[in-house]
């Protein structure tokens, strides 16, 4: 064996290929936000069904979709999840031989990975809902509008959900790294920048509260041929800018 492949050994013991260890960097990434995540899902589903529980019981029924009034708060979560993920993680993993490229290809398939999940969860949520209306007689009617009409368009409200939430965690990503990056002020210089992904979104799609400001200019969204790749367009490049703006960055040394 010659010194330069010993060398090439060394470096990646116990048959640690760079598939292992992207999942291994994927695995502490769910560890470090898993807290973060269940709580927050724990809050939601509980006030959203005792928020239900006490309207039934006060207000004698229900004529709207309870479940509908909370479209907003995922999206602004997940932005809240990608401002969270470089300035949280990056220090730690990368000090532990995570490659920059790494970091950033494991957080991207965090934030898809979040994303899908979410809208999967408003999927379900949708559809236990509109099983327990129906039982009651009551009527699943929606609040905001949507990609669908009715929460059986099961395609729609998995495309909508997980399109606006990559969106927003893409523009999260790119706000996090550039507060991180450069500071504060020069972070605030570009934060136009770091929020493009989720007003592109919003503009493409159309959908929720947004969506009735919008045509009351005049605005009427594109074809969804158009609007569905230019979100998913906008919402990989700005999780590539994102990993262009760490990769010239030198650890910053921990405070106290």
């Amino acid at each position: 064996m010659t010194t330069q492949s010993m060398a090439r050994t060394a470096t990646l013991p116990n048959g640690a290929t760079s598939s292992s260890r992207l999942k291994r960097v994927v695995s502490s990434m769910m560890i470090g936000l898993r807290p973060m995540i269940v709580g927050y899902w724990l809050v939601m589903t509980g006030s959203f069904l005792i928020g239900g529980l006490i309207s039934q019981l006060i207000g004698g029924g229900l004529d709207h979709s309870i479940w509908d009034y909370g479209t907003q708060s995922p999206k602004y979560f997940s932005s809240a999840i990608g401002i969270t993920l470089a300035p949280a993680l990056f220090n730690l993993l990368i000090a532990h031989g995570v490659t920059r490229r790494m970091f950033s290809v494991a957080a991207g398939i965090i934030l898809t990975g979040a994303a899908a999940a979410t809208a999967l969860l408003w999927v379900v949520a949708y559809q236990v809902e509109r099983v327990i209306y129906d039982w009651a007689g009551l009527t699943q009617t929606l609040a905001n509008p949507h990609l669908f009409t009715k929460t059986s368009q099961v395609g729609l409200i998995f495309a909508e959900f997980f399109l606006l939430i990559i969106a927003h965690e893409a523009a999260g990503w790119l706000i996090g790294i550039s507060f991180y990056r450069f500071g504060f002020w020069k972070g605030l210089l570009l934060l136009p920048l770091g929020i493009l992904p989720a007003a592109a979104a919003e503009l493409l799609l159309v959908a929720q509260w947004l969506a009735e400001a919008l045509r009351s200019t005049g605005y009427h969204r594109p074809p969804l041929a158009i609007g569905v790749p230019g979100v998913l367009a906008v919402s990989a490049l700005g999780l590539y800018f994102g990993y262009l703006m760490l990769r010239p960055m030198a650890l910053k040394p921990a405070k106290g």
